[in-house]
């Protein structure tokens, strides 16, 4: 079995791209469910649907065996990092229009091309880093630290969550490309649902009848805490599609990152951004205010000239290679 990770940048690029349209469909239905039913509920069932899936794709990739690890608490670690992401921006989510709580979770693939350098040891050049920067300077536009707390729709702590998300998920990311030597991408993904299947049930073991989220008019804490409920016929299938886009994310997003370089993944999930403004108009009638706006424009620009820089490396490599031979 090799030891060294695998570099085959343009099949990760496409699982990464399937993996961020996948989210952004998983991020509207979690905002249409979120004014009636608890986050922990949502997270159960769509777990539980996916996890299954996944174990059908464990079997395409090997069977059983590739269950089996010599580091379970490395995917321990992993599993708890994307289940705080998840849950924290799930939360923000409740509270924050779509296309504002997408732009802020998107310090994370900055934080990924920043945090690749020292954890995996992979190169980022001065005019790449130069983009990152520019791109954290579009996600502070869009926090828009300068306003008053009266001028905000949502409380200070609300707008970090997102930021806590990118965070998190950043680390669980290069957590992938490290455990995705030796794990298959369905592997990692089981992982993961089932960290998410323990951690809803213990919410639902302690707040699940709702007494927690008593008396409170705040969306966010109401999202996470109220009671459990049985889903009205209408939204049935719209449980099913999270179960089916639950497997679809992990699957993706780990094979990605098994795939290729983290720093050469990771801008490309800033396609996630114009699709949150496209369901949040379609779906919510929301649009991005001006800093936003332009928020979204830095970001964009930023990850493009780190792909161009990237692919522009990788053809004079090529060709160092071709006259080396």
């Amino acid at each position: 079995m090799t030891t060294q990770p695998q570099n085959r940048a343009n099949i990760g690029i496409l699982f990464i791209l399937i993996g961020i349209f996948c989210i952004s469909i998983n991020d509207m239905l979690i905002k249409q469910l979120s004014g009636g039913y608890p986050l922990h509920e949502i997270v159960f069932v769509r777990s539980a649907i996916g996890v299954l899936i996944t174990l059908f794709i464990v079997q395409l990739e090997g069977g059983w065996g590739i269950l089996r690890t010599s580091t379970p608490w490395l995917h321990a670690v992993r599993g708890l990092l994307i289940v705080i992401s998840n849950m924290s921006y799930f939360v923000a989510l409740a509270a924050l229009p779509l296309a504002d709580a997408t732009a802020l979770f998107f310090a994370a693939p900055l934080f990924i091309t920043l945090l690749s350098i020292p954890v995996l040891g992979e190169k980022v050049g001065p005019l790449r880093i130069g983009a990152v920067i520019a791109g954290f300077v579009g996600v502070v536009i869009m926090q828009r630290p300068w306003a008053d707390a009266g001028e905000l729709d949502v409380s200070r702590l609300v707008l970090l969550l997102p930021v806590l998300s990118a965070l998190t998920y950043a680390l669980n990311q290069l957590m992938t490309r490290k455990l995705g030597v030796t794990s298959k991408a369905s592997a990692l993904s089981v992982y993961i649902q089932v960290m998410f299947i323990l951690v809803s049930l213990a919410f639902f073991a302690i707040a699940g009848d709702g007494r927690f989220a008593e008396g409170s008019t705040n969306a966010s804490v109401l999202f996470l805490l109220r009671a459990w409920i049985w889903p009205a016929s209408g939204d049935i299938w719209a449980f099913v599609g999270l179960g089916l886009n639950s497997a679809a994310v992990g699957y993706c997003l780990s094979q990605a990152y098994r795939m290729a370089d983290a720093a050469t993944v990771a801008p490309f999930e800033y396609v996630g951004l114009p699709l949150a403004v496209l369901w949040g108009w379609a779906v919510f009638s929301e649009l991005p205010v001006l800093e936003v706006w332009i928020g979204i424009t830095l970001i964009l620009s930023s990850g493009l000239f780190v792909f161009l820089r990237e692919q522009k490396k990788a053809r004079m490599v090529a060709r160092a290679k071709v006259k080396l031979r």
